[in-house]
């Protein structure tokens, strides 16, 4: 009996390893068979690498300034007796800013213009009795040097008259003014700017090394901050004939119009000089350069092909695509597009979406990127 019950509970434990061996040999079965299937090519959008016109362009920062400008002061003190200017206002030149009381300087030009009557009375009656010896020679030279004494002193009055009151030295804008009417001013006390806003200056500096690329005329395009997307063309206008001891630039300046007042002086100004001539380069959007520290590479769409050379087909009878890493020299970038010095052809497309799925030789199929085909046909501007 004891015997008998051994020996179902052995068959039992033998059927149970062999369920479980079973199953086990089937999940392995399943894995290889999972393994074996062939994985779906890898969707990636790519676009085709072309031949353009680039402008290569000279990129700088600087500064703006005014053609003209100045701090409006005073060269001597005084009382403010008129303000004839309003904060922003557009002067033309010659027109009359501020006053100073000048009381006693008119009275003392009047008692000098007197004196000045008197002594050409005089000069005229001495001039007459001269000529018949009723005077001497030396006492006509005495009237004569009183004369010019008294001239001299009418124009000494006149300049201090004029020092009393400022003038615009040019037309321009007039900034807020920092006086008013009874205001006592030393000397050299700023009343205003005054700026002349028809044209500006920007300066910057360029490398030593890119002094033979640039010349009078030459285009440049600047954008500030101030308005987003939009540029300013200027021309250069002068060259600085010394190479700055500490940095070993050049400063350059340009002239550009602002005949609507936009920009303003002491704005920061980003610049592009414009080289002479386009050259022809190969470009792709940036989207396609993996930048790494060990080099820049792109992903190129290349045919598989059998052992025989021919073009291995998928079931639909397309080409099979899989994707060729291809190290590359990278240009000049700009607008979302950049040059390719070397390591690419023009015609050859390159993955410009998906490429962190991707390895060497990952099968891959080609999806639209409609970001990309949008601006396929705005490539960045030679000009």
């Amino acid at each position: 009996m004891l015997r008998r019950r051994m020996l179902i509970m052995l068959g039992v434990v033998l059927l149970i390893m062999l369920v479980l061996g079973s199953y086990k040999a089937f999940s392995i079965y399943q894995q290889i068979q999972q393994f074996s299937v062939p994985k779906p090519p890898i969707s990636v959008a790519a676009v085709t690498a072309e031949q353009r016109d680039w402008q290569v362009r000279l990129p700088a920062v600087g500064s703006l300034k005014a053609l003209q400008g100045v701090d409006l002061s005073l060269e001597v003190a005084g009382t403010v007796k008129a303000v004839q200017f309003e904060s922003g206002q557009k002067v033309k030149v010659g027109q009359p800013l501020v006053q100073l009381d000048s009381d006693v300087e008119t009275a003392l030009l009047g008692t000098a213009q007197a004196d000045l009557g008197l002594a050409q009375l005089d000069y005229g009656r001495g001039a007459q009795l001269v000529g018949s010896q009723a005077i001497s020679k030396g006492e006509f030279d005495r009237l004569n040097a009183q004369l010019q004494k008294n001239k001299a002193t009418v124009a000494q009055l006149k300049a201090s008259l004029a020092k009393k009151s400022i003038v615009a030295p040019f037309s321009g804008t007039v900034g807020i003014r920092k006086v008013d009417v009874g205001d006592y001013l030393a000397s050299g006390t700023v009343i205003a700017t005054l700026q002349d806003l028809s044209s500006l200056y920007v300066d910057f500096f360029v490398p030593e090394q890119h002094v033979p690329k640039l010349a009078l005329g030459q285009k440049v395009m600047v954008s500030v901050a101030a308005y987003p997307g939009q540029s300013f063309e200027g021309t250069v206008s002068a060259i600085n004939p010394k190479v700055e001891d500490t940095t070993r630039n050049v400063m350059v300046r340009a002239t550009l119009a602002n005949p609507d007042g936009k920009l303003l002086p002491g704005m920061f100004a980003n610049l592009q000089v414009l080289m002479p001539e386009p050259k022809p380069s190969i470009v792709v959007p940036e989207s396609a350069i993996t930048y790494t520290l060990y080099g820049n590479s792109v992903y190129v769409v290349a045919e598989r092909k059998a052992e025989d050379g021919q073009v291995q087909k998928t079931a639909e009878g397309q080409p099979v695509l899989f994707a060729d890493r291809r190290f590359v020299e990278t240009g000049e970038r700009r607008d979302g597009w950049v040059v390719i010095d070397k390591g690419l052809n023009s015609g050859e497309q390159v993955v410009t979406a998906g490429q962190l799925k991707l390895n060497q030789g990952a099968q891959i199929a080609i999806s639209p990127d409609k970001a990309v085909q949008a601006d396929k046909n705005s490539p960045p501007r030679a000009d």
